[in-house]
């Protein structure tokens, strides 16, 4: 468990608690700090403040994501819905306003981790694709599939709704929430495609609905 949050007082409640409650708990103090604690040491939850004296929490946020799925909980004074839903949207698994007290950040933290133990399997297969969920690897007829973040996450996003049409606008705000451009979809769908060595013209996995979505389902025999 990281908790990275200025206000001494505040870190070390959280901290105090948590460690009662049979956590292992790091704290820190900067961004920097914490985001050298999640490449050492990766933890099972972040409990992550937005008024950092050396960056601001919400480009922590963007860089632990770029890199890693570990849930963060956004725990701050910041209290407008419009930053809320921005954070969430950029990948923060809860959000908590100040004042707050540290029974309930332990709380959110419990139901977080009962949510992923209790949460979809990590595997997803579909025809010869494969696809880890924890492990981030994906392969297709046994053969890995050298997958850029962005691309794994679009994968796993059709992978988990098999058989159903998902427009360009769902997969643009769930998959790309920092970005406004339908473009951006067109372009990781072609590539997508090119590494699972079909085209547009001749669809194995990835079919296009004309004016709807795309599609994913398993090749026909």
């Amino acid at each position: 468990m990281l908790v990275i949050e200025d206000d001494a007082d505040v870190r070390q409640a959280i901290g105090r608690l948590l460690t009662a409650t049979g956590h292992v708990v790091r704290l820190c103090a900067t961004a920097l700090d914490g985001l050298r604690e999640v490449a050492a040491r990766p933890p099972d939850v972040v409990v992550l403040d937005l008024g950092l004296p050396d960056l601001d929490g919400a480009a922590v946020l963007s860089r632990i994501r770029a890199t890693s799925q570990v849930p963060i909980v956004v725990a701050t004074a910041r209290e407008a819905e419009s930053e809320m839903i921005r954070l969430l949207r950029a990948g923060a698994d809860d959000y908590v306003v100040k004042p707050y007290s540290a029974e309930q950040i332990e709380a959110r933290i419990a139901a977080m981790l009962r949510r992923g133990r209790g949460g979809p399997a990590a595997g997803l297969t579909v025809g010869g694709l494969t696809l880890d969920r924890q492990a981030r690897t994906a392969a297709l007829d046994g053969t890995p599939l050298q997958l850029s973040r962005l691309e794994f996450d679009l994968l796993a996003y059709l992978m988990e709704r098999t058989g159903t049409v998902v427009t360009r606008r769902q997969l643009l705000d769930d998959v790309w929430p920092e970005s406004r451009s339908l473009e951006t979809v067109d372009v990781h769908v072609t590539w997508l495609r090119r590494k699972l060595g079909e085209r547009a013209a001749q669809p194995r996995y990835l079919h296009t609905v004309r004016g709807v979505g795309i599609r994913l389902s398993a090749p026909q025999p």
